[in-house]
């Protein structure tokens, strides 16, 4: 999963991202310390993984990852090719969801580039020049699209119908995700390359000492869709420095039952509505993967490999505490808690599978 960092000009995007992912991102007290996009791999780690691991006595553990983008801060007029705009919006294209940093803090020495602080409206800035970009796709794609639909093409007819919705929506200012893909043409929306179809995750940028999403970021991100989630930059970066010990006591001192990564991937996640599942065995790897809410072990077994899809006959499948609770595969069978699954099964959160194919 790739996720975009957007937001104003020293928003706190590169320290968000070099406390999140340990990799020194380059940061300023100016606009545009990020020209290109810093980007980091980091692990999602999961317990109940390391319990599975532990249980089949696998020969390694390979969490999942998640890959974050450091994007260059966006300013009025992107859309134009304001600042880095056409940059920054090419960029956004490429990732799956949006970690939207919002500066709450009050801190005199970090130059904002509008001389103040106001976190709603510099969403405002950002949702703007994102809607004004789909806008302009979306007309773009509404010519091409429509010289197809005059042939009667039943697909062509359906996207262009759509792609009137949701012009218009763009014009009163409206997300892309509030006009859903038609069901003659559900590839429509990937086709347009939205930006403001994506899932948002806003991260409140606050000051060390108040850890709480303000009122009026909550209220818009619950009005648009949205998510959001409290983290001090600067406190991350500086636990981000320390021995996993010591960073751990500091943040039980501070009343913080997790850290500002777990915060931002749990929300991540939440947002594209994934699951997990693992794969493991004896000797062999321990492996967690991610898939999105509803699909099937046909699905999943594309997650571990092309030709195990194709080769799909069937999955074993137990629930990861069944596992642990048993002692493993036999005791699962013995207890009737290992079941065999055909390829419409949907995979539920937890649930360890081994897929039976024919190569």
């Amino acid at each position: 999963m790739k996720v975009g960092i957007v937001g104003m000009p020293n928003a706190g995007k590169s320290s968000l991202f070099s406390a999140l992912t340990g990799v020194a991102a380059e940061a300023a007290n100016y606009p545009f310390t990020t020209i290109e996009p810093n980007v980091a791999v980091v692990p999602v780690a999961d317990e109940r993984l390391d319990r599975v691991a532990a249980t089949v006595r696998a020969s390694k553990i390979v969490p999942d990852t998640i890959a974050f983008h450091d994007i260059a801060g966006l300013v009025a007029g992107a859309h134009r090719g304001e600042g880095l705009g056409n940059q920054f919006l090419a960029n956004i294209r490429e990732t799956d969801a949006i970690l939207h940093v919002v500066r709450v803090h009050d801190d005199a020495s970090v130059v904002h580039p509008e001389g103040r602080v106001d976190p709603l409206a510099d969403i405002s800035t950002i949702e703007t020049e994102l809607v004004y970009a789909d806008l302009e796709q979306a007309e773009r794609r509404r010519e091409r699209v429509g010289r197809a639909a005059k042939s009667g093409e039943r697909r062509a007819v359906a996207e262009a119908a759509w792609l009137d919705v949701l012009i218009e929506a763009l014009q009163a200012g409206r997300p892309a995700r509030t006009v859903p893909a038609p069901d003659d043409a559900p590839e429509a929306q990937v086709l347009l390359g939205s930006l403001t179809a994506k899932p948002v995750l806003f991260v409140a940028n606050v000051a060390e000492g108040d850890l709480e999403v303000p009122a009026g970021i909550a209220a818009h991100a619950e009005a648009v869709g949205a998510a959001a989630v409290a983290v001090s930059a600067r406190l991350e970066a500086e636990l981000a420095e320390l021995d996993p010990v010591e960073a751990a006591a500091m943040r039980a001192d501070l009343g913080l039952s997790e850290s500002g990564l777990e915060a931002v991937v749990r929300g991540a996640f939440g947002l594209l509505e994934l699951v997990a599942f693992f794969t493991a065995g004896e000797d062999k790897p321990a492996q967690s993967w991610h898939l999105r809410h509803g699909l099937t072990a046909w699905h999943a077994a594309g997650q571990i490999h092309s030709d195990i899809q194709r080769g799909f006959v069937r999955a074993e499948v137990v629930s990861w505490d069944k596992l642990v609770e048993f002692g493993g595969y036999a005791g699962a069978r013995e207890h009737a808690a290992l079941r065999l699954e055909g390829r419409d099964y949907v995979i539920q959160d937890g649930d360890v599978i081994t897929v039976k194919f024919t190569p």
